[in-house]
């Protein structure tokens, strides 16, 4: 069994996209950025879930879903009503 050696300034991106896992870490980067963002918006604001899923116009479990850093099932509408709703923009870009 060949044993893979690392060296010190191996490109950790690098492993990942070896091993098939890169573009699946940066989504989950991504949405635990975005979840942790918008809690600390209400946070600041002093919004309760009743209060922020009333101002996106949506539900309550749709703005759970939202916040879960783990649930990958948002949409950009969901997004931009959340960016409204704290008096944000949406701003998404392609690099």
């Amino acid at each position: 069994m060949a044993t893979e050696v690392w060296h010190v300034g191996s490109d950790f991106d690098e492993f990942l996209k070896e091993e098939g896992l890169l573009e699946e870490v940066e989504r989950v980067a991504i949405k635990r950025v975005v979840a942790y963002q918008v809690g600390q918006y209400m946070l600041n604001q002093g919004l309760t879930k009743t209060e922020m899923a009333r101002r996106m116009h949506t539900s309550r479990a749709s703005l759970d879903r939202l916040l879960d850093p783990d649930n990958s099932s948002v949409t950009l509408q969901t997004l931009d009503r959340a960016a409204r709703a704290l008096g944000r923009r949406l701003h998404i870009a392609l690099v």
